[in-house]
């Protein structure tokens, strides 16, 4: 792709989410996420290849009845509040269908069959992009209408994602879907802490996006597609697969590493707010999740494939190690420790 086309494509991205987040006007809201959606559309079929076509069809075809139903929504509100403010989402059916909507957008269930298609469909860079900045814009939207959100219909669908976001993810050996569902989960978390602690987002959101650009930046350098290559990739830098497996499990929320921050700030509010049954079935639910990641930590640092000499393995061609690396893998595995001061900064 021409560089001027693709730094047009990179602008254009970042514009529709800049100005989905600071837009209050429900037109404008509308108008920055299909920028966003037309801006990825290209980047996604950047590749000629079947898969990448047809996941950028299915993007286009989802993102476009997503932001139709926004607008339709939008509209319902502003027929009977005679305004176009984005935080007077006052209308039951509006904020409902707004609801729906958003969760078509960010991949929640039970409209979520579509995300993993198109991870897969996408090469990793473009499913990191899709992973973490694409949730940006829609995030946003629920942030500032998050005091009149359906939260009834919120709360099922935290829990349907959180659920089946990790036993879907068990029978999995491709690497990008094996995120996705990852992201489905995570999502579900997210919508939690809207619904609960609305200013704990933004924390929750920060530390998700840190843990998959790690995660995604080790299989980049390391050209791993499935579970098997994360196996052969043990020779290329034993540091880095070693970094890459306490990723995982930090993404996965285990202790004492800094996946487990958000979970054990969720479920303090949870439990605060008197909701201890989806507080233990939002806990038990992250259970599937951790067993995927540690399936992946095993085939990371545990695992030696055979090594004949007549088959080009991909680690007698040293990747340069990306400079950003190093920051990445000990902010995603050393912040626990200042849970109590970063929590105070965001509350």
């Amino acid at each position: 792709m021409n560089p001027s086309i693709w730094s047009l494509l990179i602008m254009s991205l970042a514009t529709g989410t800049i100005i989905t987040m600071s837009s209050h006007h429900w037109m404008l809201a509308w108008l920055g996420l299909e920028i966003n959606t037309l801006a990825i559309i290209p980047i996604i079929t950047k590749h000629h290849h079947p898969r990448a076509t047809e996941a950028g069809t299915k993007y286009f075809l989802i993102q476009a009845a997503a932001s139709a139903l926004i607008m339709f929504a939008s509209m319902t509100n502003a027929w009977t509040t005679n305004q176009w403010d984005i935080t007077q989402l006052t209308n039951q059916q509006a904020s409902m269908m707004f609801t729906l909507a958003i969760a078509m957008k960010l991949g929640l269930v039970p409209v979520h069959l579509w995300f993993p298609e198109i991870m897969q469909g996408a090469t990793i860079k473009t499913a990191l992009i899709i992973s973490t900045w694409q949730k940006i814009a829609p995030l946003t939207l629920l942030y500032l209408t998050s005091n009149h959100l359906h939260s009834t219909l919120l709360l099922t669908l935290s829990l349907l994602s959180s659920i089946l976001g990790g036993i879907s993810g068990l029978n999995q050996t491709q690497t990008r879907k094996i995120l996705a569902y990852s992201s489905i989960t995570h999502m579900g978390w997210l919508t939690m802490t809207l619904l609960l602690t609305p200013n704990l987002t933004l924390l929750t959101l920060t530390l998700y996006i840190m843990l998959t650009t790690t995660v995604f930046s080790t299989l980049i350098e390391t050209t791993t597609k499935t579970i098997t290559d994360l196996g052969t990739s043990w020779t290329h830098s034993p540091t880095t697969l070693t970094l890459t497996m306490m990723t995982l499990l930090s993404l996965g929320g285990l202790p004492p590493l800094t996946g487990f921050m958000p979970k054990l700030l969720i479920l303090k509010d949870m439990t605060t707010s008197e909701l201890v049954t989806p507080s233990i079935i939002l806990a038990l639910s992250s259970l599937p999740s951790l067993f995927f990641y540690l399936r992946m930590a095993y085939f990371t640092i545990m695992t030696a494939p055979p090594t004949p000499a007549t088959t080009p393995y991909k680690w007698r061609f040293p990747l340069p190690t990306k400079p950003m690396m190093a920051p990445l893998t000990a902010t995603t595995n050393l912040l626990l420790p200042l849970t109590p001061l970063i929590y105070n900064l965001t509350l």
